[in-house]
């Protein structure tokens, strides 16, 4: 905390509806915007433009920032709350033309079930109702842009700030990536890839899964693999099961209470969506791990796994349970730093592509 107390030449700059570029002396300077009749009465500068409005199909372009900088906080909120996953945040360093972030609005914040659940955690911090924040830091060196696509039939009303800081980048810093990818359901007996395809120096940064469970009994055997600089069948890292490197233990379940939300600074199971007994068929989890004090480095490559893995009765095997493969439905987000602005061998099917819905 020491580091809060130093001078820098560094300056402070933040985009939102109110001042869309980030100038100095730009903000609350419109005449018109989403709020002009609410404030009709009480003249420019007192909230004319809170907002913006992304019909379906559009994509709005939230931030095209000029270098050397760094993104410190991101913030913001939708109207309606199911555009979470219905949206698709990108973004770009360095004029890419390929996005190091590509993930759906909620997911990226830790929502990936269209309903939200309070996340407090250091990285990343959703609050009633439905405000999301990140910190994670983005530098760049030339150029930052960021975008979202509405990917729904419905407008989606967003407010939002960029808040970001225009100075010298350290030579070592490495660009921000997040990935997404979802697997409704893992085929039997195969595992989930939270990435691969990553070529370069860096290091793994975080997780977020979203989990439904399609079968009955506990769901959360399966171990999480880091293949890491060459590593092919056999991983260097090797957790021991889903609930462990979550950092809970022994099916996140206290005895006569059940499954037990937690959240922490690092870790934690945010979200615990259990079924009602009529259209909400199936139990759905939320979950995450920032890698912070704890970053996974490479130097080449990284491929990064789940096991699908239950637990079932045990038969013949003289055990009252053996493990039994499911085929569960996983969305994961998975960040990570590069020594490049852009991988593009890393990225999946554009997720406008794949199965957005939450059922």
């Amino acid at each position: 905390m020491d580091a809060l107390s130093l001078r820098s030449s560094a300056v402070s700059r933040s985009i939102s509806a109110e001042n869309p570029t980030g100038a100095k002396g730009g903000g609350g300077r419109a005449t018109e915007g989403t709020g002009a009749k609410a404030a009709s009465l009480l003249g420019r500068g007192w909230k004319i433009s809170p907002s913006i409005d992304i019909a379906p199909g559009e994509t709005a372009e939230l931030a095209d920032i000029a270098g050397p900088g760094t993104i410190r906080h991101l913030w913001c909120t939708t109207a309606p709350h199911r555009a979470w996953r219905g949206t698709l945040l990108r973004m770009y360093w360095e004029g890419a033309e390929d996005p190091a972030v590509e993930v759906p609005l909620g997911d990226f914040f830790g929502q990936g079930w269209n309903q939200y659940a309070q996340l407090s955690s250091t990285m990343v911090a959703a609050n009633p109702n439905g405000g999301l924040n990140s910190y994670w830091p983005m530098p760049f060196r030339d150029s930052a842009r960021i975008t979202l696509e509405n990917l729904s039939a419905e407008t989606v009303t967003l407010y939002y700030q960029v808040d970001y800081e225009l100075g010298e980048v350290p030579a070592q810093a490495s660009y921000l990536h997040a990935r997404w990818r979802r697997s409704n359901p893992v085929p039997r007996g195969e595992v989930h890839t939270l990435l691969d395809g990553v070529r370069g120096q860096g290091h793994y940064a975080g997780t977020y899964l979203a989990w439904g469970v399609n079968s009955p009994g506990w769901w959360g055997e399966g171990e999480v693999k880091f293949h890491l600089d060459g590593d092919e069948e056999f991983p260097t890292i090797c957790g021991t099961g889903t609930e462990d490197y979550f950092g809970g233990a022994w099916n996140f379940d206290v005895p006569e209470q059940g499954y037990t939300a937690y959240t922490t600074p690092f870790l934690g199971l945010h979200q615990i969506l259990r079924p009602d007994g009529l259209y909400a068929s199936q139990q759905r989890f939320g979950m995450y791990r920032w890698h912070v004090p704890d970053p996974v480095r490479f130097a080449e490559d990284l491929r990064v796994t789940v096991q699908s893995l239950g637990i079932g009765p045990g038969h013949d095997n003289g055990l009252p349970h053996r493990y039994r493969h499911t085929s569960d439905d996983l969305a994961s987000t998975a960040f990570f730093y590069l020594d490049a602005p852009d991988s593009p061998a890393s990225r999946p099917p554009s997720p406008g592509r794949l199965d957005l819905e939450v059922d």
